[in-house]
């Protein structure tokens, strides 16, 4: 592994995409389904790559081009090699919802006052965590690295290449049923990530009101620094809602003022506290903090909000699953606003709860009195007047004039709901 590292620090970062190339770059070649990155080592030379990594000896001079076994074991090898050169903290994130929300305000807080790696946008898996890993730096002091999952053993994978000895778990919930086959198998996969800072003798973080969380934390007898609205030792308490979510909390003898910030949604409370607790560890005055909090604004589709030229829209598109949709359909209940419309696609990946759990969905909406919308082909088969698709939506809303309006977007991303923003 040596000889590797010693190439990874004559070149100029890691690229495993042969189009986006930085001069001087090591290229790692990967194949998909569709596509064979071997094909194109040598283009990557030509376009400015210093090396380039093919697992196919064809493609292969060893001059600049050196073959490997496996293109993906390998950039997972290398990253691991070159995480363990760090003695830092490394904190791992992962969650059924809001592990990315929580990543970006964990972010926020820590870079008050320390030089932070970050996952950026949602590369969480076993590509972009490596590749995330690879940007390592003597200049970062604390590296936060999101983790996602869609079936067994993806988070020790991943937790094994990153090596964290920090770790928070947002909550379980019901995602990605497809690969995991009931809510038992998210929580052994999530709680992998546990399992994995019990090893490392590290800290975990975790939401003492949850009692499913806060009993596979006691099972591994870990350090714990805890969060909650009823328990642990940082203190939160929900304000008010305007729609933006504005709390104030407490820890020891410190008692905030309001924070107002830029996110909606009850569901970021926690999100705020675990970035709070996690900035305390770390001994970030808590002024700092609630100015870091206060200042972030919301990007990606989550929990954003816009204020059309007709109506307040909460953007909230990325992503959807049985938790999420709860959640958001909660909060969305607890704002005040006399015209309230929610429009809302599919729940993607759930097998064969799919059609259960959106009739769940549309219980609650009707015995909460919102006015709906559905789009995608499950919510069709429960709901007639729904529309099959994105396309549909936005022909339907230019013949409509919805004006003054509270309006939620919430589906999984495969719908594709932000495009009928632009008719609202």
């Amino acid at each position: 592994m040596e000889k590797w590292l010693s190439i990874l620090d004559a070149c100029n970062g890691v690229s495993t995409d042969s189009r986006k190339l930085q001069k001087d770059c090591l290229y790692i070649a990967l194949k998909g389904e569709h596509f064979d990155g071997n094909q194109y080592a040598k283009q990557a030379i030509d376009a400015g790559a210093k090396y380039a990594i093919v697992d196919n000896k064809t493609f292969a001079n060893e001059e600049n081009i050196f073959f490997v076994p496996n293109g993906l074991a390998f950039l997972q090898e290398l990253a691991h090699a070159h995480r363990m050169r760090f003695d830092i903290p490394v904190l791992g994130i992962t969650g059924s919802n809001g592990k990315t929300s929580t990543k970006e305000l964990v972010n926020c807080v820590l870079r008050a006052q320390f030089e932070v790696l970050c996952t950026e946008g949602n590369l969480n898996n076993h590509i972009g965590v490596p590749l995330t890993l690879l940007k390592l730096n003597s200049k970062h002091q604390i590296a936060i690295i999101e983790m996602g999952a869609n079936k067994p053993l993806d988070i020790d994978e991943l937790c094994r290449i990153a090596s964290p000895n920090l770790g928070l778990i947002t909550n379980i919930g019901k995602a990605h049923l497809e690969g995991f086959i009931n809510f038992e198998g998210v929580l052994k996969t999530k709680s992998e990530l546990y399992d994995h800072i019990h090893q490392n003798k590290g800290c975990l973080f975790v939401n003492a009101d949850d009692p499913i969380l806060s009993a596979a934390a006691q099972k591994r007898a870990c350090e714990t620094c805890s969060y909650g609205e009823q328990n642990g030792d940082l203190r939160g308490e929900l304000a008010y809602l305007d729609p933006y979510v504005h709390f104030c909390w407490s820890y020891q003898d410190y008692t905030s003022e309001i924070v107002d910030t830029q996110m909606v949604g009850k569901y970021n409370f926690y999100n705020f506290l675990a970035a709070l607790r996690i900035g305390l560890y770390f001994g970030i005055e808590p002024s700092k903090m609630n100015n870091a909090i206060a200042s972030y604004v919301p990007t990606n589709k989550r929990s954003q909000v816009e204020q059309t030229a007709k109506n307040t829209v909460i953007i909230d598109c990325y992503n959807a699953n049985p938790s999420s949709m709860q959640s958001a359909l909660f909060s969305f209940v607890e704002m005040q606003h006399p015209n309230k419309l929610a429009i809302l696609g599919d729940m993607l990946e759930l097998g064969v709860e799919g059609l259960s759990e959106h009739q769940k969905v549309l219980d609650f909406l009707i015995a909460n009195g919102i006015q709906f919308i559905t789009v995608g082909k499950i919510f069709k088969e429960l709901n007639q007047d729904g529309f099959m698709d994105v396309a549909a939506l936005c022909e339907a809303l230019q013949m409509r004039d919805i004006k003054d309006h509270l309006i939620l977007l919430k589906g999984s991303r495969g719908i594709a709901l932000e495009q009928g923003l632009a008719y609202l």
